[in-house]
């Protein structure tokens, strides 16, 4: 009868750890990146006016191109860090009209040339 309560006391107790965040920082858990990460320098270089071509080639392809509006993109970077369970998420969204950029809104700071267009080159 001893030996029958002992093991309950342990396997209660046992039970009751493995529930517990105790031990939670000895877990390694790894980070979650998703998305396309986009770094404030390739913001700076859009402006308007750029083609779909011109934007793909400075962001990379888009998260999301929405089927119903195909003149807007989105880029999404979530990342969920595996420590502190801290999310980060940032956006840019990208209008396009007659395959070129109107406007831009997001998460970064807009470059002060953004509303200056590129010179095309051509005389």
């Amino acid at each position: 009868m001893k030996q029958f309560r002992m093991l309950m006391v342990a396997a209660a107790l046992s039970a009751g750890v493995t529930g517990c965040s105790v031990f939670d920082w000895m877990v390694y858990k790894i980070d979650i990146p998703q998305g396309n990460f986009i770094e404030q320098n390739q913001v700076e270089k859009l402006r308007i006016g750029m083609n779909r071509e011109q934007v793909e080639f400075v962001l990379g392809r888009p998260v999301l191109r929405d089927s119903f509006a195909s003149d807007t993109w989105y880029y999404v970077y979530q990342f969920k860090n595996g420590r502190t369970n801290e999310l980060t998420r940032k956006e840019l969204v990208v209008r396009f009209t007659d395959d070129a950029v109107v406007s831009i809104e997001g998460d970064y700071e807009l470059s002060a040339e953004f509303y200056t267009p590129l010179q095309s080159g051509r005389p």
